[in-house]
């Protein structure tokens, strides 16, 4: 379902600019192969698409200081608060895009990136639905084009049906597939940071998925 919109949030959003590509600045062709140059250093890359309110990448980008990471979502609003949760924390290793990910290869150059991250992304349950999904065959191929030799896809959601599907399109893609989890939270694994929609529904008893996927 889409939210309704907050019309205040596009003047709020612009003191974000620092670290902010809004709606009305969207990133495009003269970004690909300068995010170095933006973050102001050589560093890792790592891209996490569907950013939503923040609280993945804000923590893992305070865990990880060395790295440097780009948040995309589509909702402005929804970016808003991710946008206030780096700023609390005086992130400088943090970039925000209002960007639709179906486009991502017009903002990086092949090879730019060394790591994704999708977590929770939209299912897409209706069978004709499913190129939409995020790991479907036709992204996995843009995602190949943009990753280093030997990136990573860090792929986690709590639906089944898309894990067991994700895994045979990563199958089929002829990808190395590690770190298979059914049920991430009875692991117990301390590292593990959870997303706001991990800890809600997490916490009504469903199971979380998780693997990593390498790009050989």
């Amino acid at each position: 379902m889409r939210l309704r919109r907050k019309p205040w949030v596009d003047e709020a959003i612009r003191s974000f600019d620092a670290f902010v590509f809004s709606r009305d600045r969207e990133p495009g062709e003269e970004n690909k192969g300068k995010w170095q140059e933006i973050f102001g250093r050589e560093a890792p890359l790592h891209v996490e698409l569907g950013t939503g309110k923040g609280d993945f990448i804000s923590q893992l980008a305070e865990r990880l200081p060395a790295v440097d990471f780009i948040g995309i979502e589509m909702e402005q609003d929804v970016l808003y608060s991710a946008a206030k949760k780096v700023a609390e924390k005086e992130l400088g290793n943090v970039r925000l895009l209002v960007f639709d990910i179906n486009h991502i290869e017009n903002i990086f150059a092949p090879g730019e990136i060394d790591r994704l991250y999708i977590n929770f992304c939209d299912p897409w349950p209706k069978k004709r639905h499913a190129k939409r999904r995020l790991t479907y065959g036709t992204f996995l191929e843009k995602y190949r084009n943009l990753l280093k030799k030997g990136g990573e896809l860090h792929f986690k959601t709590d639906n089944r049906p898309l894990f067991d599907f994700s895994l045979e399109q990563f199958r089929e893609a002829g990808l190395e597939i590690r770190d298979i989890s059914f049920d991430l939270h009875a692991e117990g694994r301390e590292d593990n940071i959870m997303t706001e929609y991990e800890r809600k529904f997490s916490g009504f008893g469903e199971k979380i998925h998780r693997c990593e996927v390498v790009f050989p």
